[in-house]
């Protein structure tokens, strides 16, 4: 019997959005029950949730290290008591201690960091999938560079942790550009999203990884992402089980008012029921 947990790339939403849904434009209620499926579809609670967060980039990975990290509110523009929400999920020094094992194991430059608090990418579909924030949770950030490839070797070296009662969860979004978060966006995510399923749901493993290495070939990919920071974390994701095979947890194409098509993805089986 298999206990090992999949992994995930999630689209995430617009900033605080869980707690003034119901100022946001469109309906969220597709996004809503796919992350809380998370917790349901994995069957235990996890010892901790490694999130990859499109929000932290860095120049060398780096982990979060604090056991109580505080709240970052990296958006503007939203209600002033968005300024004050708290999500006092634990963080994990622990599970950080053997992030770090693993990607200095693998030759891959890390750096610890015990001050960084939690950003939206992470406390928005956190507090969605687990409202009591009684799972412990640390972030890893995303690399400056953007590298495919080195994204795909963190998810790699970190591929251990899935065996470790650890869930990685790549937090960023299928569609990103702030530009075209209207009918200029409708075609454009339409068409990458296409490109994105057929990469991840009828690619071998092999042919995943190489579409994903020049993703920014695909129809539209740089109207979908302008700037790949909320493409990023997918490559975590998909290094982390390589191997194995994907399903969409979530679409839709009337997103955001009626606009953007969006999605998520799950590598890996279920773990078994006990």
């Amino acid at each position: 019997m298999s206990k090992q947990f999949p992994t995930y790339f999630i689209s995430h939403g617009g900033g605080p959005w869980p707690w003034i849904v119901d100022q946001m434009p469109g309906d969220w209620s597709l996004l809503t029950e796919s992350l809380r499926a998370i917790p349901v579809d994995i069957g235990r609670a996890p010892k901790a949730v490694l999130c990859v967060s499109a929000h932290w980039e860095t120049d060398v990975a780096t982990v979060q290290t604090d056991p109580s990290p505080s709240m970052l509110y990296d958006y503007v523009g939203f209600p002033e008591s968005t300024y004050s929400i708290q999500y006092p999920a634990p963080g994990s020094p622990e599970v950080a201690a053997r992030v770090v094992e693993l990607l200095s194991g693998a030759g891959i430059a890390v750096r610890e960091d015990d001050r960084r608090g939690f950003d939206h990418g992470m406390f928005a579909p956190m507090f969605v999938a687990w409202p009591a924030a009684d799972v412990p949770i640390l972030q890893l950030s995303i690399l400056q560079s953007f590298d495919v490839a080195a994204h795909l070797a963190i998810g790699r070296a970190l591929a251990p942790l899935r065996d470790e009662d650890v869930l990685i969860i790549g937090s960023g979004f299928s569609f990103h550009n702030l530009r075209h978060f209207g009918p200029s966006g409708s075609e454009p995510s339409r068409q990458f999203d296409d490109w994105l399923a057929a990469t991840m749901l009828d690619s071998t493993p092999a042919q995943r990884t190489e579409r994903l290495l020049h993703w920014d070939a695909a129809p539209s990919a740089r109207v979908a992402h302008a700037r790949e920071d909320h493409l990023v974390p997918l490559f975590v994701a998909v290094g982390a089980a390589e191997q194995e095979a994907a399903v969409r947890t979530y679409y839709e194409n009337d997103f955001f008012g009626g606009w953007i098509t969006s999605s998520s993805y799950r590598l890996g089986a279920l773990p078994d029921r006990d």
